[in-house]
């Protein structure tokens, strides 16, 4: 039994899904660390006592969070992507013998 032939289109197509979810991954984690970075910043330069400081920490916290964990469902849609790719290579590489 041979299961059917994935044409080259199919696998372009995979690719750009795995790299567009690669960039997507690499700007979740650059805004994530310039989150951080300001967080530092603003914890750094005192903060103590100023509500306006410490409410912009506090959006900036939640928001690190929310990037976080988009960063993580990211990474995983991404590998899974490329496991996937592997897997119709090597079902591509198979048939082709």
């Amino acid at each position: 039994m041979s299961s059917p032939v994935l044409p080259d289109a199919a696998f372009r197509e995979l690719e750009l899904l795995v790299r567009n979810l690669g960039e997507e991954l690499a700007a979740f984690r650059k805004r994530a660390q310039a989150a951080e970075a300001r967080l530092k910043a603003i914890a750094t330069s005192g903060g103590g006592g100023d509500a306006r400081a410490e409410e912009r920490v506090a959006l900036l916290e939640k928001e690190n969070a929310v990037l976080k964990a988009r960063l993580e469902s990211s990474a995983e849609r991404t590998r899974a992507m490329l496991d996937r790719v592997r897997f119709l290579r090597q079902q591509h590489a198979g048939e082709g013998r």
